[in-house]
C-alpha cells in the first residue's frame, strides 16, 4: 500500500473578494474536495477548515489557523484547496507558505483546479504569477468597495452596521438615520447633568440606580445581534461609555465617519481629524448647538494634564487579587499620612465603580494582606527544607510520567493518548479490510481522534504550566536568598506570580489563596487568614 496522507481539506469564501456564489461556495467547493480525495487511495481526510467570509488578503482567519496548529502537531502532512484564490489573494504571503512553510513541514500541497500537486512535479514557475494576479483581483475588488463606500460617507450617508445610540436606522432607507425617542432622551439627560456639574463616573451610577440599560445591552434587548468585546461582563453605564457620548459629534446632527483608516494589509488605523469625513446637517439632531457648544468648552476646560511620570510598575497582586463574592479584580486605592506617608488598600471593582448596589466594598488593607500571604509562605517553608527543594520536589511530583504512579495525572494523559492512538489505527486497518464501512469508520475516527487530542492538549498544557512556573521564579532574588531553607521576609513580583494563582478576598478581610502546586505539607489548601487592621 501506498504512503498514506492525511489530508486538510482547505475551503474559503468571501463576498468582498468577488467570489462567485455558484461555483465558490462553501458547499462547492466541500463537493469538489472531496470527490478528488475518494479517486486517490493515498489521502486520508483529516478534517474540513472553513473560513466562510473571510478576505483572502489575511491569513489570520480561525479556520486556516487551526489547520496551522495541526500541522504543527504533525497530524496533518497534505493541504488540498480548489485553486491558488481559496488558499489566499496575499502574494507574499501565499508565496511564503508554498515556497518555504510547506516544503520545511513536508506538507504535501494540492491545487484541483490549477492542477497543482507538490508531490508529482517540480515547482510551478507560474505560481508566483497566478499569486500575483490573485492579490491584484482582490486589490481592485478592495479599491472599488472602499471608494464606493467613501462617496457613500462624503454624501452623509450612514454605512455603519449599528447606529449609534440615541437613533436607529431608517426602515425605509438603512444608510439614513431617525431619533430612538428613548434612546435619544436619556442621551439629552446626560448632556444636562453633565452641564449641571454631575461628574462622569456618578452620571454612570445614577443611571445604574435607575435600572436604564446600556447601550450594549439596549441593543441586544431591540433584538440585535451585537457584540463589544470591550464592554463590562456586568452590562452598565461606566465612566468610558458616559466619556464617549458626550464627544460624539452625531447628536448635533453631523455625520462623522471615515475616522479610521485600513490598508491592504495591516489593522485598522485611527485617522487624523482633518482626514475624517464630516457631514453637517445629515439627520435629525438629538442636542442643540448651544447644548453642544457649551459640552465640548466644559469638556476641553476639564481635561487633565497629561502625566509625565514614568509608567508605575505593577504592584505586588496586580492580577492576582479578586473578590470573593462577584469575581471581579480588586482595585488598589491610596492616601497619604498627616506625615506624608503613603497607604494602600484593596477595593471590589466593582463596588468601585457602580457602588454598593452591585456588591460590598470588600476592602482589605495592603499591608495586612502581605502580611498574611508572607505568614502562610513561611508555613509552607518550614515543613520543607527550601524553597528551590520544595518546588523541585513538586515538580517532579507533577511532570512523573512512571507508569506504575497511579496518582500521576500526566502519566493518566500520556496512557489515555498511546490508547486512543491505537484504537484509531485499529479503525483504519478494519475499515481498508472492509470489517467496516465508511460511516462506522468516520465516527470511530471522530471519537478516537478527539480522545487523543484532547488527552495531549491537557498533558502539555501542565507541562507548560510547571515550566512557565519555574521560570517566573528564577527570576525572584528571595529564591536564591531561600536555597540555605531561610524563612522568607519580603515579598517580591516575581516570588508571587510565580507561586500563587489568585487570591480571594471575602467580606470579613478573610482572604483565601490559591498555590499553583499542590504542596503536601500543608494540607488546609485552599487557607484562609482573618486579617486584623
Amino acid at each position: 500500500m501506498s504512503h498514506l496522507f492525511y489530508t486538510a481539506a482547505y475551503i474559503r469564501l468571501s463576498r468582498e473578494d468577488g467570489d462567485r456564489e455558484e461555483s465558490d461556495s462553501v458547499s462547492g467547493q466541500k463537493k469538489l474536495l472531496l470527490r478528488y480525495i475518494e479517486k486517490h487511495a493515498e489521502l486520508l481526510l483529516y478534517n474540513m477548515y472553513i473560513d466562510d467570509g473571510y478576505s483572502g488578503l489575511t491569513f489570520h482567519r480561525p479556520g486556516f489557523m487551526r489547520m496551522l496548529a495541526d500541522i504543527e502537531e504533525r497530524k496533518v502532512s497534505c493541504v488540498i484547496v480548489k485553486d491558488l484564490s481559496r488558499f489566499g489573494r496575499d502574494y507574499i504571503e501565499s508565496g511564503r507558505y508554498l515556497e518555504r512553510y510547506f516544503p520545511e513541514k513536508g506538507i504535501r500541497f494540492i491545487s484541483v483546479s490549477d492542477h497543482i500537486d507538490s508531490l508529482k512535479q517540480e515547482y510551478d514557475l507560474l505560481l508566483p504569477i497566478k499569486n500575483v494576479f490573485n492579490e491584484q483581483y482582490a486589490r481592485d475588488i478592495s479599491g472599488k468597495v472602499r471608494a464606493a463606500l467613501r462617496t457613500k460617507q462624503q454624501c452623509g450617508e450612514f454605512i455603519g452596521a449599528f447606529a449609534s445610540y440615541g437613533y436607529r436606522k431608517s426602515p425605509s432607507d438603512k444608510n439614513r438615520l431617525v431619533i430612538d425617542p428613548y434612546a435619544a432622551s436619556v442621551v439629552r439627560r446626560i448632556f444636562s447633568l453633565y452641564l449641571k456639574g454631575f461628574g462622569k463616573q456618578e452620571i454612570a451610577r445614577l443611571l445604574n440606580a435607575e435600572g436604564i440599560l446600556c447601550p450594549s445591552e439596549y441593543k441586544r434587548a431591540a433584538g440585535l445581534r451585537y457584540a463589544n468585546p470591550g464592554a463590562s461582563p456586568f452590562s452598565l453605564w461606566s465612566y468610558s461609555t458616559i466619556n464617549h457620548i458626550l464627544h460624539k459629534e452625531i447628536y448635533a446632527g453631523n455625520m462623522v465617519q471615515g475616522t479610521r483608516q485600513q490598508h491592504l494589509r495591516g489593522k485598522q488605523r485611527r485617522q487624523e481629524r482633518s482626514r475624517w469625513i464630516i457631514v453637517p446637517g445629515t439627520h435629525e439632531p438629538i442636542i442643540d448647538a448651544e447644548t453642544w457648544t457649551r459640552t465640548q468648552q466644559l469638556l476641553k476646560s476639564s481635561v487633565r494634564s497629561p502625566d509625565v511620570s514614568p509608567t508605575p510598575k505593577p504592584h505586588l497582586f496586580a492580577g492576582l487579587l479578586f473578590c470573593a463574592d462577584c469575581g471581579r479584580p480588586m482595585v488598589r486605592t491610596g492616601w497619604k499620612h498627616a506625615d506624608g506617608s503613603p497607604e494602600y488598600s484593596f477595593t471590589c471593582g466593582t463596588c468601585r465603580r457602580h457602588g454598593k448596589t452591585y456588591c460590598s466594598p470588600h476592602t482589605i488593607p495592603a499591608r495586612a494582606l502581605e502580611q498574611a500571604v508572607l505568614h502562610d509562605l513561611n508555613l509552607i517553608l518550614a515543613q520543607s527544607d527550601s524553597l528551590p527543594a520544595l518546588m523541585r520536589r513538586e515538580t517532579e511530583r507533577f511532570l512523573s510520567r512512571s507508569p506504575d504512579s497511579s496518582s500521576s495525572e500526566p502519566a493518566r494523559l500520556e496512557r489515555e493518548h498511546r490508547h486512543a492512538e491505537q484504537m484509531l489505527l485499529s479503525c483504519y486497518e478494519d475499515y481498508r479490510s472492509g470489517l467496516l464501512s465508511s460511516e462506522e469508520f468516520l465516527s470511530c475516527r471522530t471519537k478516537y481522534r478527539r480522545q487523543a487530542e484532547l488527552a495531549l492538549a491537557r498533558k502539555q498544557s501542565m507541562e507548560r504550566e510547571a515550566s512557565t512556573r519555574n521560570e517566573k521564579l528564577r527570576l525572584s532574588p528571595f529564591f536564591h536568598e531561600n536555597a540555605a531553607g531561610a524563612q522568607l521576609k519580603t515579598l517580591d513580583r516575581a516570588l508571587l506570580s510565580a507561586l500563587i494563582s489568585r487570591i480571594l478576598v471575602f467580606e470579613d478581610r478573610r482572604i483565601r489563596i490559591f498555590y499553583t502546586f499542590s504542596a503536601k505539607e500543608a494540607p488546609a489548601f485552599p487557607c484562609q487568614y482573618s486579617i486584623k487592621n
